[in-house]
């Protein structure tokens, strides 16, 4: 794995979705709590202080938004795989990403006080588990 060092912390990120295993859990929105690290190498942003030369964290809060609130899906491990192959598409500079996917209160039979999910990866490990399965 490549040593990454800087990075982009953003927290808290809150938004809702319908994913879950169960059509309880799908049946109204709930609520998401996505934390994401950008791992990046900061020294040309540091020295121009110039937004071109980074990752517009703003930018990456709509897309984490988007796709959250996108499609629904069984699993919040595939929400965060979803998460990381797109920032990956869309930003070049990225070399790496961990993102931790909250499902707070999930609507299931049993309450909790929510689930979580840590996803890390680097570039060149983004897009695996898609090779494999189309073979």
């Amino acid at each position: 794995m490549i040593h990454l060092t800087d990075k982009i912390i953003l927290t808290g990120i809150k938004t809702s979705g319908r994913h879950g295993c169960s059509e309880e859990e799908r049946s109204r929105e709930q609520t998401f709590i996505v934390d994401v690290e950008l791992y990046l190498d900061l020294t040309q942003a540091a020295k121009s202080d110039d937004l071109g030369d980074t990752i517009d964290y703003a930018a990456v809060i709509d897309d984490v938004k988007k796709i959250v609130g996108g499609t629904s899906r069984n699993l919040i491990e595939t929400v965060a795989q979803e998460i990381s192959d797109f920032l990956f598409k869309r930003y070049m500079l990225l070399d790496g990403v961990k993102i931790v996917l909250h499902k707070h209160a999930p609507n299931v039979k049993d309450k909790f006080a929510g689930a979580a999910i840590e996803l890390v990866r680097s570039r060149g490990h983004e897009s695996l588990a898609g090779i494999w399965k189309q073979r």
